[in-house]
């Protein structure tokens, strides 16, 4: 790869090219490009991006300062904001039949006089499977059902008539979501 390039024909090409480039050639191209040997995992497509964006980096300039400090705030954060639990809240679930009462602390959460790292850990000692905590929780999603929907003038069932849902057991409705127990949330102020 030739270096300071600032024609984007040139730099155009190139990447045409290194995308045309057999797996063992993106290695080889990998290894001369990043000073070392690609990861085992990545795939001839990625490769070929990477090596591309690198090519594009050197040519025009990386990521300004900004950039740079929004992403490593993402990475830090592990993605978009999470909602922030106050301690002291109080989070009621029914489950089978069992009513579980979550406090939260500052260094976790309380469920049956233990301390757990997260609310995953706590649904997945209730349920005996994986969850997400949020979800079995009704925390994560919350906000998606409060904000208004389009409406059409036609209502809400766009000129359809409103659906029916057919009796399960003992005249109960069917499952449509995996979490449409209704949460509770209290928070008590500790003296």
């Amino acid at each position: 790869m030739r270096q300071g390039w600032t024609d984007s024909a040139a730099i155009a090409a190139e990447i045409d090219r290194i995308r045309s480039l057999p797996l063992d050639a993106l290695r080889r191209n990998w290894r001369a490009v990043f000073g070392r040997t690609p990861p085992a995992g990545l795939s001839k497509d990625l490769l070929a991006r990477m090596i591309a964006w690198r090519i594009q980096e050197r040519a025009f300039g990386g990521l300004d300062r900004e950039a740079l400090t929004f992403l490593d705030s993402l990475a830090r954060q592990g993605g978009a904001r999470r909602r922030q639990l106050k301690p002291g809240t109080v989070l009621l679930r029914e489950y089978q039949g069992q009513r579980h009462t979550v406090t939260v602390e500052r260094d976790g959460f309380l469920w049956q006089g233990m301390t757990y790292p997260s609310l995953s850990a706590i649904a997945r000692a209730i349920t005996g499977t994986a969850w997400s905590g949020p979800r079995f929780f009704a925390l994560q999603g919350a906000a998606d059902r409060a904000k208004p929907k389009n409406k059409s003038a036609a209502g809400p069932n766009h000129g359809r008539p409103p659906r029916t849902p057919a009796g399960g057991r003992n005249g109960a409705q069917p499952a449509t979501t995996v979490n449409d127990a209704p949460v509770h949330l209290e928070t008590t102020s500790h003296a």
